[in-house]
C-alpha cells in the first residue's frame, strides 16, 4: 500500500499539485511516509488522499487517469516482476498473485477459456452499486493498470473484449477511451475479458534470471499474520459504505454489531478511540467529498451529515480542516 500511495502522490505532483499540501489535507506525514518503517496508511487517510488528489487536480476521474499513466516500475518489486515476465499471460498471473503487496482491498483471479481469458477483481467487502469514493477510484486504477501496464512491452496494443463494472460510470466516453472498450454495468462484477491471443504474446523485457531472483526476494519477505480488522476500522468502513443512510448513532451501531452500547464504548476505549471520533472522521470525509463534487448546496450537505444548523456544520468543518466550507470550495 505504501508504494501505491507514494506513486499516487508522485502522479499528483506531475499534475502540478503540491505534495506537502496534498498530504496535509489527507492527514499524512509526508516525511514519515518516506521512511522505511512508515506506519500503515489508515482507511480515513486513504479516502482523504483520493478525495483531495481529485479536487486539487480538478479531475473527478483521478483514479482512471492515474492507472493510465502508471508504469510498472512505480510498483517496485511487483512491477519489476511484471516487466521481466516471459509473456502477457505470465505477467498477469504474477500480478494477480502479488496483488496483496499493493492493496488489501481486493484480490485478482484469472480464468482461462478456449477463446478468451478473464481478469476478475474480488473486493474484500461487497459495497454493492454505491461503493465509497476511494474504493471506486482504486477499482478504476487496478483495472486500467491491467490494460496499460504492458503498453510498450508488447508489439501489440491490448484491447479488452469487455469491461464490466458494478457501478455506473460518470463519463462513459472517457471510460471507453481509457479502457479501449465501452464498459457495461453488471451487479457485483469488476471484470476484464480478453481474446486468448494475447495470453502467449511475448514481452520485450522478458528476463527469466532476473524474475527468478525477484520472486525469491518476494517469497522471502516476512508475511504478516492475518489479523482481524480493528473494531474502529470496521465501524468506519460500515459508516462510509452506508453513508446514504446518514451517520448512525452509537446505539444503532451497537445494535448492528449485536452488542450493547456500553460494550461498544468499552471495546473502542481499549483501542484508544471514542465512537464520536470515528463518526466525525466519516463526516469529515463525506463533507470534503460533497463539497469537492460541487453538486450540493452547503445547506444540503449540512443536513445530510446530521447538522440541523449550517452554523454548527461550519464550526465542525473548520475544526476538521482549519477552513470554512465556503473557503474550502474556493481553494
Amino acid at each position: 500500500m505504501k508504494q501505491l500511495v507514494l506513486s499516487m502522490i508522485a502522479y499528483a505532483v506531475q499534475r502540478d499539485v503540491d505534495a506537502t499540501q496534498l498530504c496535509k489535507l489527507a492527514g499524512i506525514d509526508l516525511a514519515a511516509l518516506k521512511r522505511k518503517n512508515a506506519a500503515p496508511i489508515t482507511a480515513q487517510q486513504l479516502q482523504d488522499l483520493w478525495l483531495n488528489a481529485s479536487r486539487l487536480t480538478n479531475d473527478p476521474l483521478f483514479g482512471l487517469h492515474f492507472g493510465e499513466a502508471l508504469q510498472p516500475a512505480a510498483l517496485g518489486t511487483v512491477g519489476e516482476i511484471i516487466q521481466s515476465s516471459a509473456t502477457a499471460g505470465d505477467a498477469l498471473t504474477h500480478a494477480a498473485a502479488l496483488t496483496h503487496l499493493v492493496t488489501d482491498e481486493c484480490r485478482i483471479e484469472i480464468h482461462r477459456a478456449a477463446k478468451s481469458f478473464t481478469v476478475k477483481l474480488l473486493p474484500a467487502k461487497d459495497y454493492g452499486a454505491t461503493p465509497p469514493y476511494a474504493f471506486r477510484q482504486l477499482i478504476d486504477l487496478l483495472l486500467v493498470m491491467v490494460i496499460h501496464e504492458l503498453d510498450g512491452l508488447l508489439l501489440e496494443k491490448i484491447v479488452p473484449q469487455a469491461v464490466r463494472l458494478a457501478y455506473s460510470v460518470p463519463d462513459p466516453v472517457e471510460y471507453e477511451r481509457v479502457f479501449r472498450c465501452k464498459p457495461s454495468k453488471r451487479a457485483g462484477e469488476y471484470v476484464l475479458v480478453f481474446d486468448i491471443k494475447y495470453w502467449d504474446e511475448p514481452l520485450l523485457t522478458a528476463n527469466y534470471e532476473l524474475q527468478s531472483l525477484l520472486l525469491q526476494k518476494v517469497s522471502s519477505m516476512p508475511q504478516p499474520a492475518a489479523q482481524p480488522q480493528a473494531l474502529q476500522t470496521r465501524i468506519y468502513n460500515y459508516l462510509l459504505a452506508n453513508s446514504y443512510l446518514g451517520v448512525s448513532s452509537l446505539n444503532d451501531m451497537a445494535a448492528n454489531f449485536n452488542i450493547s452500547p456500553r460494550s461498544l464504548q468499552r471495546k473502542l476505549k481499549e483501542e484508544g478511540v471514542k465512537y464520536q471520533d470515528i463518526a466525525d472522521a466519516v463526516r469529515r470525509s463525506l463533507a470534503v467529498y460533497y463539497i469537492s463534487s460541487g453538486n450540493y448546496p452547503l445547506k444540503d450537505i449540512s443536513w445530510m451529515l446530521g447538522y440541523n444548523e449550517l452554523s454548527a456544520f461550519t464550526r465542525a468543518f473548520k475544526r476538521w480542516t482549519g477552513s470554512t466550507p465556503v473557503n474550502y470550495q474556493s481553494l
